[in-house]
Order: structure tokens, then C-alpha cells, then sequence
């Protein structure tokens, strides 16, 4: 952040920390190969947030926290798209069925965890996904996944706005460019979620995990 955006957030009051709860849950938003392999036209090498992101899962499987995954796919016809692939036609890339559509492998997603499918940036929008969380009594997020500058921050806006207080793991989270990539993370520090280290999102579980046991 430049010393003039610091100068005029900090008049604004941006930034506050968010209380969070004791029930957490762990959101793996668009991890599927077709934004992980760099192969794939909407791709770019994230094996660095899939890494971190996997330090996270670890931590939520230790203490059988739920753990939530997210992918964009499309029929065939493509209809379901709607405008969003006028602004950004690669997505039409991402058909049911294909391999980008999977979570990336490295991930090891669980029969017993939950894959959402979505049509649109926010996890939120078309899905079920504010009554799985009410349904296992989540309080508190841990946002990881792709992009920061869309489907992460589109995300962090809507669970703002469901009232789920958000930690957003910086090495978890990803971009095609780091411009785009930053500048969202000082945006979403500033409006909608606490941006943290890895190992402060997984001292929080484990501090959560130990409490828990002593009830």
C-alpha cells in the first residue's frame, strides 16, 4: 500500500478487526486445475497457494472442521454463463465433466468434504452455500482459493455481508498478476475480512480445537 492509500484509509477507519467466533470452517473457493495448471488458458502456476492452502486443510482435518470446496463449471450448451462469459470467454473452458472443472488433486478432497458447483464470482451467488454453513454451525471462515481480485473477493464481500467473520490466509490465495493480487488484498483487509499469515489462521484452529476439548 502506497503512503497516500494508508494516509486516506486510515482517515476513512478502514481496517478494523473482525471478532471471531468458535466454530470455524475452512472455504477452498476455485482451486480446480483450470486456475491451478498453467496449461489451462484461465490457469497460472498457484502451486505456492495450493502448498499453503494445504497446511490450512491439515489443520481443519485435524480438528474435523469443515472444510468446503468450490469449482466453476458450465454445461455444454453454455446458457448457464449468462454474461459473465461476454466479459471473460475463457471460462467457457470450464464444461462439467472435464478435468478443469476438478479440485486439483494435490488438494486430496474428501468424500466427506463438500464440493459446491457455481456459476458466478461469489460462492455465495446460485448456491446453497450460506445454508451449508448455518447447517454445521459455522460462526468463522477461513477463505482460501482463487483469484484474489475475483471469486476471493467477491467471496470476502458476501460472507462479510451473511455475517461470517473471515480470515484470509495471504500465502492461500492467488492471481495471474501480483497487481491485481495485491491490491485486492489491501481492499479486503480494509472492507471485508482479516488479511493474516497461514500460521496465524492455523494458531486460531488449533486454539479454537483446544478450547473445544476442554469443554
Amino acid at each position: 500500500m502506497d503512503e497516500e492509500t494508508r494516509r486516506i484509509y486510515e482517515r476513512a477507519r478502514f481496517g478494523g478487526s473482525l471478532k471471531l467466533g468458535a466454530r470455524p470452517a475452512v472455504l477452498v473457493v476455485d482451486l480446480s486445475c483450470g486456475f491451478t495448471d498453467p496449461e489451462s488458458e484461465l490457469g497460472a502456476d498457484l502451486t505456492s497457494v495450493v502448498d499453503a492452502t494445504n497446511q490450512v486443510l491439515a489443520a481443519a482435518r485435524e480438528s474435523d472442521f469443515p472444510i468446503i470446496f468450490t469449482t466453476i463449471g458450465f454445461e455444454t450448451n453454455l446458457k448457464d454463463g449468462a454474461l459473465w462469459l461476454q466479459k471473460a470467454p475463457s471460462l467457457a473452458g470450464l464444461l462439467i465433466g472435464s478435468r478443469w472443472v476438478e479440485i486439483d488433486p494435490r488438494l486430496d478432497c474428501r468424500e466427506s468434504e463438500t464440493v459446491v458447483l457455481k456459476k458466478g464470482a461469489s460462492a455465495f451467488f446460485g448456491t446453497n452455500l450460506a445454508s451449508i454453513l448455518v447447517s454445521q454451525g459455522v460462526d468463522t471462515v477461513i477463505l482460501c482459493g482463487a483469484t484474489t481480485s475475483g471469486c476471493i473477493r467477491a467471496t470476502a464481500v458476501d460472507l462479510l455481508q451473511y455475517g461470517f467473520p473471515t480470515l484470509v490466509p495471504r500465502e492461500c490465495v492467488g492471481d495471474r498478476a501480483e497487481g491485481p493480487h495485491e491490491a485486492n488484498l489491501v481492499d479486503i483487509q480494509a472492507k471485508y475480512a482479516d488479511v493474516v499469515s497461514v500460521e496465524e489462521a492455523i494458531s486460531y484452529m488449533r486454539s479454537v480445537a483446544r478450547e473445544k476439548s476442554r469443554a
